[in-house]
Formats: structure tokens, C-alpha cells, sequence
């Protein structure tokens, strides 16, 4: 069997430059109408909050429509500093459900709700409530631009890393098929023979105890699960790189032996070279999404 590739550091200095240059050209070419569009959306949404609840101060009156509607929802999330996830906010509220149906069969939760969030509201966004008075006009125009901000910056960032993780996915996919590989459906992986045969590759799977992006059998009967990994900081990459597609890759070669898995990720964006290091050295296969030769001549030498 052919090894997979091993790296120097000059080599992974080199990759990781190329990879820091490209994620710079992208982020400077990235259009600027998304955030403002984001901005404006959410401006509006924080104001029909505000007016709903005549800024804050009749939250019970109104809690039913806010809480109901998913979009008036998410600004009542952000009035609070830091702004709380849907998640934790049930949590917090113990709350199973935020339908319509639940909170008006559960007055009790609606309370809790409105509870959590005056806990945590943010003081310096709404120093009114706080103070128990009326808002001035700037001090209300200062916390819906704010609110609006922090929202859509948000979405911005959860964009960047979907279409980022996405776009990898679908160039590793792309030049699979240019290798002749054919793409089946997903499945469960919890043997080899549960796998993809010789020449075929799947989407997202269970690959024993833990999910990889993009499944590949090898032609040497190998499998290759190809991790997709975008980072947008040195201090990021520590998490998706070696907190994630590292841990994973001793998994794998724990559940299915260090000869029948190629553990691997396809990166881009911003590493430190340490940290690519000490991935490579916990066997984990590296590529760069802006070149994917490396990878691609890899797997075409398994077919003889």
C-alpha cells in the first residue's frame, strides 16, 4: 500500500501562507451588501419589539406575539448581554417547546421567559429599564442600531463558516468525480464492509463512533474520510483542526485499525504551524483547498 503524504515544515509554512493569502483576497472581496442587508433586517426587528413591548417596559403584554413569532424571537434573544441561543434559553426557562400552542397552555413558562431575559438584559444597551424610566430618543436609537449590529454580525459569521465548510465540500466532491469516483448514498459506517465500495465516496456518514464530511473508498480498499475544515483565526484553528479532525482521526484508527482507514483533512483559512504539525503527527493527512492536486494524485497512485 502507498502511504499517504507527510509534510516538512517548510512544506506546511508554505501551504499555510498560500491558504492565509487566499482567505485574505476573499474576505476583502466579500460583499458588504450581505451585512447591511442582515442590518436592516434585524434594525426592523428589534423596533417591532421595542414598540410591542413600549421599550421594554409592558414585556408581559406582549410576550405572547414576540415569543411566538421566530423572527421577533431572535431580537428578544439579543436583548440580553451576551445575546442567549434558542437552546440555552430553554434551558434556562425549562422549556421543551417555544410554539405558540405550548406558551399560551403554559402562562407559568411565558413568565419564566420574560424572567431569564431581565436577568441578563444588557445594562449599557438599555440603561432605561434598569433605571425604571423612559428611554430618551438617542439612548433608544443607540440600542436598536446596537442590537442590530450585534445580529447582524452574527448572521454574517454563521454564513461565512456554512457557505465556507459547503464550498470545500463541494470542490473535494468535484474533483472525486473527476477521478471517476461515483457518489452513493449516505449510510452508517459501522464496519469496513458497511463502507462505499472501490471507487465511490458518500456524503456526511457515521463512520464508526463519530461523523466524517466526506466518506471515500479508497481503490486499494482503503477508507479515507476527508474532513472539511475552514478556519478564520490561528486561535480557531486549534478547535476545527486539532480538537476535532484530529481527535477523530485516533478514533477512527482506534475502531478500525491503523492499515484500513486514511484519516484526512482538506483545509483553508488561517493555521498555525504548530498546530498543523502536531496534527500531522497525531495521523491525520493533510490537504489545502486551494490546491487539491496533492490529494487527488494521492488517491489516483492507490489505484495501482
Amino acid at each position: 500500500m502507498i502511504e499517504p503524504p507527510v509534510w516538512t515544515d517548510d512544506q506546511l509554512e508554505s501551504a499555510r501562507s498560500k491558504a492565509i493569502a487566499a482567505f485574505s483576497k476573499e474576505r476583502l472581496e466579500e460583499p458588504l451588501e450581505d451585512y447591511l442587508e442582515a442590518f436592516d433586517e434585524y434594525q426592523g426587528h428589534i423596533e417591532v419589539v421595542l414598540e410591542a413591548t413600549v421599550d421594554l417596559t409592558e414585556l408581559e403584554t406582549a410576550a405572547l406575539d414576540v415569543l411566538s413569532d421566530p423572527r421577533l424571537l431572535e431580537a428578544f434573544r439579543y436583548l440580553a448581554g451576551p445575546p442567549i441561543s434558542e437552546d440555552d434559553l430553554k434551558v434556562l426557562a425549562d422549556a421543551r417547546s417555544l410554539t405558540r400552542s405550548t406558551l399560551e397552555q403554559t402562562p407559568d413558562l411565558v413568565l419564566r421567559l420574560i424572567g431569564v431575559v431581565r436577568q441578563v438584559l444588557d445594562r449599557r444597551r438599555f440603561a432605561w429599564v434598569v433605571e425604571g424610566r423612559e428611554p430618551t430618543e438617542a439612548e433608544r436609537n443607540a440600542a436598536i442600531l446596537a442590537s442590530a449590529a450585534l445580529m447582524a454580525v452574527s448572521r454574517t459569521q454563521t454564513r461565512r463558516r456554512t457557505l465556507g465548510k459547503n464550498q470545500q465540500e463541494e470542490l473535494v466532491k468535484v474533483a472525486l468525480r473527476d477521478l471517476g469516483f461515483i457518489e452513493v448514498a449516505s449510510r452508517a459506517i459501522r464496519t469496513i464492509s458497511h463502507a462505499p465500495a472501490p471507487g465511490e465516496f458518500c456524503g456526511e456518514s457515521l463512520l464508526g463512533t463519530r461523523k466524517g464530511d466526506i466518506i471515500v473508498r479508497l481503490w486499494d480498499d482503503r477508507v479515507m474520510p476527508i474532513e472539511c475544515k475552514v478556519s478564520n483565526s490561528s486561535t480557531n484553528s486549534v478547535k476545527r483542526l486539532n480538537n476535532d479532525a484530529a481527535v477523530k482521526a485516533t478514533s477512527w484508527k482506534t475502531d478500525f485499525g491503523l492499515r484500513q482507514v486514511v484519516p484526512s483533512a482538506v483545509l483553508s483559512g488561517v493555521y498555525k504551524l504548530h498546530n498543523l504539525r502536531e496534527a500531522q503527527e497525531r495521523g491525520l493527512v493533510l490537504f489545502w483547498a486551494h490546491d487539491l492536486v496533492p490529494l487527488t494524485d494521492w488517491i489516483k497512485s492507490t489505484k495501482s
